[in-house]
């Protein structure tokens, strides 16, 4: 490819070589069956960004499976899956899948209904998780405007043509910014606000956010502060009137700083800093953070150190001057990195660090009362193996509402609804598609279909990792 314009770590880029022709065929790729039609006036969305268009675990389509058959819904198709942990996003016809293959961080293009690849893009990378987890990308693809932003492990923010692929400007946010290797590499994700490509980049000397311009990546304006970079997706919100995006922020320190930061996405100017972090090292901030009804936000973390102050997870509220209030704290509300849903007054969420120590648990929104907590485990029967049972549970799971429903994704494998209340949960049939851990990256559903990233090898039959694509739509 052709540089013609270049910049500090920022190049526009031009290809002289397409991929589209060769993305046609593409032996990843295997077709189930047709989807069914979907069910008249069945509402439809695209899911842009990671948590959809309301930047949250909620989606507003409809006409969607009442019942979860025991073996799963049906496959539509499926394909190989890379490295990483970078959930799947849906716009304007394209699905776009972000993760590591053969040594590169790879953006394919695909048909959403088909699986079908209209183009693929890579960049060669060179990284190794320290701590011996997935060596691909952590952050969702970005879509606006015509345009895909990814941005990868070792900190390059990239954008491409969403229609073809092609390069538009690259900036080397490792480089310019002097950002760390942080834990696990760079894993925040990017989110748009009007003409701006807003990241936690968390870059030396204080370079903690950064605005990009969508157009060119052009700096537009850096927030100063000492927090680094998280593995928290920022969420834009309106903020006691005015337009604000809310950043988990705090990356690898010791001892370690982090907490959320409210931003101007005109300026950059920060309106406040609350310090909620972990002290153990190491630790990570990595649930997004969730705005509950009017001028509150929630954040959480499943670090638990005995005599922190910031064990769990914090509601806070904006005052007059958009500062942050306490409202209260609640220690058993601790988000690995599942973002909780706020529904009818509350918060549901799987807390805890550890996998087997995790519980589904409800939380009075107003007064951060623990409502009740479900740790529901069972056997799961071995269909490859007579007589063997595995013990089972959705763990650290992720909640998708649909419906009036919760969705369900456990993190080996589970699927489920879910009917949540103050009252307490009940869960439908369990279907168990595969048993593969590290099922951590967040179901999608988009015009009826449900994505979802099998990240490691079927310990049952051995099934690489996939991109899974389900019919979720209604029987007429």
């Amino acid at each position: 490819m052709l540089r013609f314009l270049f910049l500090p770590c920022l190049v526009l880029l031009v290809p002289t070589k397409s991929r589209a022709a060769e993305a046609s065929v593409w032996p990843a790729l295997t077709f189930h069956a047709a989807p069914k039609a979907q069910p008249e006036g069945a509402k439809t969305e695209d899911w842009p960004n990671f948590h959809g268009p309301r930047h949250r675990p909620e989606s507003a389509e409809t006409g969607l499976l009442k019942d979860i058959p025991a073996a799963g819904p049906k496959v539509v198709w499926e394909c190989r899956r890379g490295a990483g942990y970078a959930a799947p996003v849906i716009s304007e016809g394209k699905l776009l899948l972000f993760h590591r293959v053969d040594g590169e961080e790879r953006l394919d293009c695909l048909e959403p209904e088909t699986g079908k690849r209209l183009w693929t893009s890579g960049q060669a990378v060179e990284y190794s998780d320290d701590f011996g987890y997935s060596d691909g990308p952590r952050a969702a693809p970005l879509v606006a405007d015509g345009k895909v932003i990814t941005f990868g492990v070792t900190s390059v923010l990239k954008c491409r043509e969403l229609a073809t692929g092609a390069p538009v400007w690259e900036v080397d946010c490792g480089e310019k910014y002097a950002v760390p290797k942080y834990f696990f590499g760079s894993g925040a994700g990017p989110i748009v606000s009007g003409d701006k490509v807003i990241l936690n980049v968390g870059g030396a000397d204080g370079q903690c956010v950064v605005a990009f311009d969508l157009k060119t990546g052009a700096e537009r304006w850096v927030t100063k502060h000492e927090w680094g970079q998280s593995y928290a997706t920022a969420v834009p919100g309106t903020w006691r009137g005015k337009d604000r995006v809310l950043v988990f922020a705090g990356g690898k320190s010791d001892p370690a700083i982090g907490g959320l930061l409210s931003v101007d996405p005109a300026t950059g100017a920060a309106d406040d800093a609350f310090f909620w972090r972990a002290k153990r090292f190491p630790s990570v901030n990595a649930a997004s953070p969730l705005l509950c009804g009017d001028n509150r936000v929630l954040v959480s973390q499943a670090y638990v150190d005995r005599n922190s102050p910031c064990n769990g997870a914090v509601m806070l509220e904006a005052g007059e001057d958009g500062k942050f209030k306490e409202v209260w704290k609640q220690p058993a509300l601790g988000c690995h990195w599942m973002t909780p849903v706020w529904s009818d007054g509350c918060v549901f969420a799987f807390s805890g660090e550890k996998d087997r120590q995790c519980e589904l648990a409800a939380f009075d929104g107003a007064t951060g009362e623990r409502l009740w907590g479900d740790r529901e485990q069972w056997e799961f029967t071995d269909p490859t193996t007579p007589g063997r049972t595995i013990p089972m549970g959705f763990f650290r799971a992720c909640l998708l509402k649909a419906e009036g429903r919760y969705l369900c994704l456990g993190e080996w494998g589970s699927l489920a609804w879910l009917e949540l209340s103050r009252a307490g949960v009940k869960r439908g049939p369990v279907a168990q598609l595969f048993v593969a851990q590290q099922t951590w990256t967040p179901p999608v559903i988009s015009r009826g279909l449900l994505y979802i990233c099998q990240n490691e090898d079927d310990k049952l039959n051995g099934a690489p990792a996939r991109l899974l694509c389900y019919d979720f739509r209604a029987e007429k």
